[in-house]
């Protein structure tokens, strides 16, 4: 295998769907099944069990997975190292963010953590809200931006970068997208997103019961925004969703509408307590002196 084809066969087993991967990696689904059928014949046995609805790594395949991510791991960090040393930086800071982030509204703070410590290099990291503390645990980012409460005991949690309002995503000809607001409590009669998200993290954001005391029900199971947003569209479900996301996820078959008596959401900086690095300190003191903003 050479580095592309590792790189294929580590993203399809983290993700363990073809068009996530392709999109990924900026490469059609044709070429990543060419890639593992390669690898298949070159190992000599099937790497993943393929259905029409699902992929899975067979045991072969978590075996490979195993053996070669410390590796592929190694390589890549030996390489962003040379990169540092020909543009003169010393250290590389790994910022976590759903979806691929919000990284514009937040950069007046992260030119001025650059301005302060010119010798780090940042890197926006897309992490998903299914999964929110495994890349800190696995150590592919330094820290995380992520809405409170995080109630890990392993976890560091930072200074508040911004508040911002909670709002219901639904289908453009939902009956609820001619209102100028909604409540909590008329999620009783409709359907929302179901996540493998920690319960209590999910709840600061999509409720189990309205204020009333009766039960929201869940449908369709998504870990990413981009599967949230074909549920929605399709008239599935509507859904809670944080504000940043009708800036950055605005379409014209669905629609955004205020909640007003959803709370504020806060969100902070996180990192694992065993590995906050320098940077990752200096980036809290930068977020720590400017102050929450509201978005």
């Amino acid at each position: 295998m050479d580095l592309r084809e590792i790189e294929i066969f580590l993203t399809l087993a983290e993700e363990l769907h073809f068009g996530r991967t392709a999109d990924r990696l900026h490469l059609s689904v044709a070429r990543v099944s060419q890639a593992i059928k390669k690898q298949e014949r070159a190992v000599g046995a099937a790497l993943f069990e393929r259905t029409s609805r699902t992929v899975r790594l067979t045991p072969v395949g978590h075996q490979l997975k195993d053996d070669l991510a410390p590796h592929y791991r190694g390589l890549k960090e030996s390489m962003a190292r040379a990169a540092l040393a020909a543009r003169a930086k010393t250290e590389i800071l790994r910022i976590g963010m759903i979806g691929g982030g919000n990284a514009r509204d937040l950069k007046p703070l992260l030119e001025a953590f650059a301005e302060r410590n010119p010798d780090v290099e940042l890197q926006i990291r897309s992490v998903t809200f299914g999964d929110p503390f495994g890349p800190l645990r696995d150590g592919d980012v330094d820290v995380a931006v992520l809405w409170l409460p995080v109630r890990e005991s392993d976890l560091t949690v930072g200074p508040v970068l911004f508040t911002e309002s909670i709002v219901l995503m639904v289908p453009a000809d939902h009956p609820f997208a001619g209102r100028a607001l909604v409540s909590y409590e008329d999620l009783a009669d409709q359907v929302v997103v179901d996540t493998p998200m920690p319960r209590y993290w999910s709840e600061a954001l999509i409720p189990t019961h309205t204020p009333s005391g009766k039960p929201i029900r869940t449908g369709p199971k998504a870990g990413e925004i981009l599967e949230v947003i074909a549920a929605v569209a399709s008239g599935q479900m509507v859904t809670p969703v944080h504000a940043q996301t009708a800036r950055y996820f605005a379409r014209p078959d669905i629609t955004y509408v205020p909640i007003e008596d959803a709370p504020l959401a806060h969100w902070a900086l996180i990192w694992r307590n065993d590995t906050g690095s320098d940077a990752v300190h200096a980036l809290a003191r930068v977020v720590a002196d400017h102050g929450p903003s509201t978005l």
